[in-house]
């Protein structure tokens, strides 16, 4: 309703029991709420008869609103991730976004056997080339 929580909801009522008191507090909530059902039913009642005079175009008309409402609600985060991510399946990575498969079984096998581990006081091996 209007986007509003029940915190707002009852600094609301506070604020009308101060301001109208509470002998006109009921009479104005009555009131309010028959001016909100007035409101809603012309709204609809012009809603109808647009329908009714447009026929089918109508939704072509309400077509671009719809639009419009849509962009309100519009979140970029979730935007560019749809984007980016629409053919990827989200469940084959893990949570630090590498992929969860295993790598092919050229890369898992290592071409040279692996050295063995330096001995005390031994240089390591210096590559010029890789430095």
């Amino acid at each position: 309703m209007f986007g509003i929580g029940w915190s707002e909801f009852l600094i609301l009522i506070a604020a009308g029991l101060f301001i109208l008191g509470p002998e006109r507090l009921p009479g104005a909530a009555a009131w309010l709420g028959k001016s909100i059902r007035q409101v809603r039913e012309y709204a609809t009642g012009a809603r109808e008869q647009l329908r009714s005079e447009l026929g089918p175009e109508f939704d072509e008309l309400r077509k671009p609103l719809e639009d419009l409402r849509e962009l309100r609600n519009f979140d970029p985060k979730r935007a560019i991730t749809r984007h980016l991510l629409d053919d990827i399946n989200l469940n084959d990575y893990k949570p630090n976004g590498f992929p969860a498969a295993t790598p092919p079984s050229s890369f898992t096998t290592p071409s040279t056997p692996p050295q063995p581990p330096l001995s005390p006081g031994e240089r390591p091996p210096f590559d010029p080339d890789a430095t």
